[in-house]
């Protein structure tokens, strides 16, 4: 994550403050001058650092807060809220027009991502709000932008508007009308971009504008270049107005700061986060729970969301029905693997849960290669076999082992532990038959891990 090296300083200011059992004043500037460092080397803006400190320090020297009960705590909840606010206190959802279609123009310099993100944030509305979204390829100056473009629109299945390399203000005008005729409710323009800022690409941003009279404009922005972004987010804003920032890679290990300025520089919010490369990962941008990361505190929402994305709910009662009757089955292990693999890694889902060090966790060797090993042995079962792993003798390993080209013994070790697992939730569900006239949730009051 960004904000790796932010979050291990501020854990550490933290953990001083909390080993003193009373706070003096001295103690709690102590910690901020140590959290205004820390601010400084992730690059945040040096006016922003300082006003968050000083908001900071006076709330926490509050002589009703140093003589609380838990001082520590008190001082962290304030750089929470305070946190939060800093990043825009809360999620702020994207404009869609009262008459459809919403037009959203996609701005930014190349190399931010906009092409990409353009889809991906498509994408992603379609499935939380069941849009009908249409790309429109204004960017005719980029080689290879057009085909670009169709390319990640195929993948994601979502149409692309283009009119080959024309006038990018007839393109957006035309794209538009598109999609009115044909009842797409929500029109994504990819827009060109520059390796800097000059005179001609907002003149061509400002006529399309201008034309289209966009719902929203989303300025992308690269979360690795630090006080560049902010910089390009001012100027834009200046020049243009945008309504949001779409914040890329912040999945990066550069510092972050970006993101803890641009609102507090521009006074527009973040909207959306660009996580990783993968056509899925973006998400919305929850100040609150992004602060929480920062400070070491997990994002369980997050979290549970994402599982909820994932998780097929109706295939998972069919699964607890089977857990209850002991008769889970390696097909039925393998999709749940299945949907655990699209939540993303590992390491990222461990990351969200409160308390874990995401810099200890990078030596922890989240082994995803054995959870893509266990996939390829099922896999190479027979759907028979799958259903009555018993029937699985020497002969059948062998074959199994040659399919997905691994050694016979892990195939064992998988088997195995499959069958631990049944004898695990076989007991379960006799405790939870056994348990009388008490209401339980699960099994005995345990949780299974799916």
């Amino acid at each position: 994550m960004a904000f790796e090296g932010l979050t291990e300083k501020i854990s550490s200011a933290f953990k001083k403050l909390r080993s003193r059992g009373r706070l003096t004043e001295a103690d709690v500037k102590e910690a901020m001058r140590e959290i205004r460092l820390a601010l400084l080397e992730a690059d945040v803006n040096f006016k922003v650092a300082k006003d968050f400190v000083k908001d900071v320090t006076e709330k926490a020297t509050d002589a009703e807060i140093l003589e609380s009960l838990s001082p520590a705590q008190q001082v962290i909840k304030i750089v929470n809220e305070e946190l939060t606010a800093l990043l825009g206190g809360q999620n702020t959802r994207i404009n869609i027009a009262p008459q459809p279609p919403t037009v959203v123009m996609m701005v930014g310099l190349q190399g931010a991502g906009k092409t990409t993100n353009c889809a991906k944030l498509a994408a992603l509305l379609r499935k939380q709000q069941q849009r009908r979204p249409l790309l429109v390829a204004c960017d005719v100056y980029r080689p290879a932008a057009i085909d670009q473009l169709k390319v990640v629109g195929k993948q994601l299945d979502i149409p692309v508007f283009e009119m080959g390399q024309g006038d990018p203000v007839e393109i957006a005008k035309a794209g538009v009308d598109h999609a009115r005729k044909n009842a797409y409710d929500l029109v994504f323009l990819d827009t060109a971009g520059r390796l800097h800022i000059d005179e001609k690409l907002m003149d061509e941003l400002k006529n399309i504008k201008a034309e289209v009279k966009p719902t929203e404009i989303m300025l992308v922005v690269d979360a690795m270049t630090g006080q560049d972004a902010v910089n390009v987010a001012k100027t834009f804003d200046e020049a243009l107005g945008i309504d949001g920032v779409l914040m890329s890679k912040m999945d990066g290990d550069a510092r972050g700061g970006a993101a803890l300025s641009v609102k507090a520089v521009t006074g527009k919010p973040i909207k959306f986060a660009g996580t990783g490369e993968k056509l899925d990962n973006i998400e919305a941008f929850h100040p609150d729970r992004m602060a929480s990361r920062i400070l070491g505190m997990g994002d369980v929402l997050t979290l549970i969301e994402k599982a909820q994305q994932n998780f097929d709910q109706k295939q998972n009662a069919e699964l607890e029905k089977k857990l209850r009757a002991g008769r889970l089955t390696l097909t039925d292990f393998y999709e749940q693997l299945k949907q655990m693999k699209n939540m993303g890694s590992m390491e990222e889902m461990l990351s969200m849960l409160p308390g874990v060090d995401t810099k200890a966790l990078a030596g922890a060797q989240v082994d995803e290669k054995a959870l893509a090993h266990t996939e390829a042995i099922i896999l190479s079962m027979t759907p028979k076999e799958r259903d009555n792993p018993q029937l699985i003798n020497f002969s059948r390993k062998k074959r199994i082992a040659a399919g997905c080209g691994l050694k016979v013994e892990e195939i064992n070790r998988l088997l195995k532990q499959f069958d631990m697992m049944q004898k695990m939730t076989k007991q379960l569900s006799g405790m939870q038959r056994r348990a009388k006239g008490k209401k339980k949730k699960g099994f005995g009051g345990m949780k299974l891990p799916f």
